[in-house]
């Protein structure tokens, strides 16, 4: 029987968080139930993906775009959001996990923007997990972003159009300083990016699955990993 390759793990993985709602419908209860246990899987896949190799990990929390759900959803989801910065703390330091979050923090409240500071701040050189979050994030929004910094500096002669790089930009992202994920996986079965890292995606392999966030475990996580490393890795890039 012929000996089992050891499975490459992707350095980064990026995962858009799908499907919350629509699995607490399917157990007859509300959506908000759904954000709850969703942000319980995070935690859970936060532990495992470290354990498995993988050194970054960033998931789609909140876009710009969720802004346009109901009112009671979005007021339950910044609530649940608070919680979970005092949750994610406690975790980052026992698992000595780096915490970022990517995003507008402008459009967020005070007290959640001071939470994530100190989030921030003192995971900042812990050697764990790289963990990112993306909140109040849209791909073009921060692209917008990137292109105003810029523009600024060039208006006040720091820099010249010629030393506008792919590099440059990439510096003045809100990943700057993050490898480009490997592989991204999105649940339940959408078949999308949804805005986001739309730059930063360009060479990643793309793993969809039918399995609702908050079903999914160390197994369906192993399973996208066990499909990268049957992809041809072959693309324009040293």
């Amino acid at each position: 029987m012929a000996e089992q390759k050891e499975l490459i793990m992707p350095r980064h993985v990026a995962i858009i968080l799908d499907g919350n709602g629509r699995w607490a419908k399917s157990k007859g209860m509300p959506r908000n139930y759904g954000h709850v246990q969703g942000a319980k899987t995070v935690e859970v896949i936060c532990e495992e993906a470290y354990r498995m190799g993988i050194q970054y990990l960033t998931v789609y929390a909140f876009s710009t775009e969720n802004w346009n759900r109901p009112k009671d959803e979005v007021d339950a989801l910044m609530k649940l959001l608070r919680n979970y910065m005092k949750t994610c703390l406690t975790t980052a330091r026992k698992n000595r996990m780096c915490v970022r979050v990517l995003g507008d923090k402008t459009g967020l409240d005070a007290d959640i923007r001071s939470r994530i500071a100190e989030l921030e701040k003192s995971t900042e050189n812990n050697d764990g997990l790289h963990f990112q979050i993306a909140l109040n994030y849209g791909g073009r929004d921060e692209i917008v972003r990137a292109v105003k910094r810029i523009a600024r500096r060039v208006e006040r002669g720091e820099l010249k159009s010629e030393e506008i790089t792919e590099e440059y930009l990439s510096g003045m992202l809100d990943t700057c300083n993050l490898p480009e994920p490997d592989l991204l996986i999105r649940t339940c079965n959408e078949q999308r990016i949804s805005n986001f890292l739309l730059w930063q995606l360009a060479y990643t392999e793309f793993y969809f699955t039918p399995v609702a966030w908050p079903d999914f475990t160390k197994e369906e996580l192993l399973k996208a990993v066990e499909a990268y490393n049957h992809r041809d890795r072959r693309y324009g890039r040293v």
